[in-house]
């Protein structure tokens, strides 16, 4: 099965489609179905060999008259995000606007904001669609959404996980970064979204299998240079630090020590 990967102007986030059959090009402009509608965007790249998977399909392509109208969007979108934020401001609401997207055939525009709570926005969604003479829907997602849609660089120096290639949000626990071995300070280990970063899922599995085979820490454990104590392991080196009984620390490989 191929998928053709498609990005969307208004959002940092990627997602793959079916293109039943269509001859699409990198950089060709294509409606497709998403759960909020049929919006448009560009094909960036393309994943071939992918087993069958139920993902929306490609409608078709975008032809030069309907890119003039792509970019009248998202004027649009410009337009109607500033006004929002100005009427947020007046209505003094505790939210965040984050992004506004118009479907294609303009019959909905959806604002995207983030809040601590409940927010009621009865009176601004009145106010916009007086305004914009469409209809609205307001949107409240989670600061990992937020981060998924605007993007950016994660503290490894890459683009964020989120934006780029994962489609559904796991769960992540502190537990998984102490399994790591990694310090437990939320300084480290937290994305720009202010939560524990996805990619301590990545590589959690493994870390199971690997700790797996070395001894706990203060466990004793034989070794050619006598009996000793753990007091340190390394998972990725397969290595652990004993302290010996007749004095002295030595760090060995896992097939140089015997557990008691």
């Amino acid at each position: 099965m191929r998928l053709v990967k498609v990005r969307f102007p208004q959002r940092a986030a990627a997602s793959y489609f079916d293109p039943k059959g269509l001859e699409l090009e990198e950089g060709d402009w294509v409606i497709v179905e998403t759960e909020r509608g049929q919006v448009a965007g560009e094909v960036i790249s393309f994943r071939e060999g992918v087993k069958e998977l139920e993902v929306p399909p490609v409608i078709r392509k975008v032809t030069g008259e309907e890119r003039k109208k792509v970019r009248r969007l998202r004027e649009k979108e410009r337009k109607a995000s500033e006004l929002c934020e100005r009427l947020i401001e007046e209505l003094g609401l505790p939210m965040k606007l984050v992004g506004v997207e118009y479907l294609f055939d303009e019959s909905k525009a959806i604002f995207y904001f983030t809040a601590e709570g409940r927010v009621d926005f009865r009176t601004l969604i009145r106010m916009l669609a007086s305004q914009l003479r469409t209809r609205i829907e307001m949107r409240q997602i989670g600061v990992r959404d937020e981060a998924k849609i605007v993007g950016g660089i994660g503290p490894c120096g890459r683009e964020l996980c989120c934006a780029t290639f994962l489609r559904n949000f796991d769960l992540v626990s502190i537990r998984m970064a102490k399994e790591q071995s990694l310090p437990v300070n939320p300084e480290k280990i937290s994305g720009l979204c202010g939560r524990l970063m996805c990619c301590l899922t990545f590589e959690m599995e493994t870390y199971q299998e690997l700790k797996e085979e070395l001894p706990k820490v203060g466990k004793r454990v034989m070794t050619k240079y006598g009996e000793g104590k753990v007091i340190r392991c390394n998972i990725l080196l397969q290595t652990v630090t004993v302290e010996l009984e007749g004095g002295g620390v030595i760090t060995l490989g896992i097939n140089e020590v015997q557990k008691k």
